[in-house]
């Protein structure tokens, strides 16, 4: 995907009119295009495949999804919203604030381990990030979770770059690690990441 802005570049499909004969054709899809892509170590999808696997012509599918780009955008962005919500459950329930914030950062570790091919599939599809961004629509739940996690946590009279930067670090630390887990380069130790995420400060950022 050529990505030439500074957004989450995961395009919307916009919603067509007509139905599918056992509900949402689109919710469908996306529902049997992410059970397709988890086992997958390279993930990719072809739009005549997935029609044939969901008993639909390919024609019905495409005036969801206009061509194999759009439908993997629309899949990485529910992998996005997926990890975003398990985030956004670990925080609240570790009470907000600080730790509710390292919890988030251990969550996209595990999230990330337990599910390969999604992350892989996100950062083959989303472009470059604006951390100072207030569209959420356009960042996904998980860089939604980004961005109140460091509101959270910094003053309100902390100006935008900083703030930007404190989240590009919080964001290299747990995605780094995420990748050194995933290609073999360190062991998956739960005990190990809780620590490391939770020695990061952002006082002097």
């Amino acid at each position: 995907m050529n990505v030439k802005d500074n957004s989450v570049n995961i395009k919307d499909v916009p919603p067509v009119s007509g139905t599918y004969h056992h509900g949402d054709l689109r919710a469908a899809a996306i529902a049997a295009g992410m059970k397709r892509i988890e086992d997958m170590a390279h993930p990719d999808l072809g739009l005549r495949a997935l029609a044939r696997e969901l008993g639909v012509s390919a024609t019905a599918l495409y005036r969801h999804f206009p061509n194999k780009d759009a439908l993997l955008d629309a899949l990485a962005l529910e992998a996005l919203n997926r990890l975003g919500k398990n985030q956004a459950e670990a925080g609240q329930a570790a009470g907000g604030g600080r730790e509710g914030f390292v919890e988030v950062g251990v969550i996209y570790v595990q999230w990330a381990v337990e599910n390969p091919a999604l992350v892989r599939l996100i950062y083959d599809r989303v472009g470059k990030v604006d951390l100072e961004s207030d569209n959420p629509s356009a960042m996904g739940e998980a860089f939604l979770q980004l961005r109140k996690g460091i509101a959270a946590l910094m003053p309100d009279d902390m100006s935008g770059e900083r703030r930007a930067v404190a989240a590009l670090h919080a964001w290299s630390l747990v995605h780094g690690l995420a990748m050194l887990i995933l290609d073999g380069q360190v062991e998956y130790d739960p005990d190990m990441v809780r620590k490391v995420v939770g020695s990061t400060e952002f006082n002097n950022i």
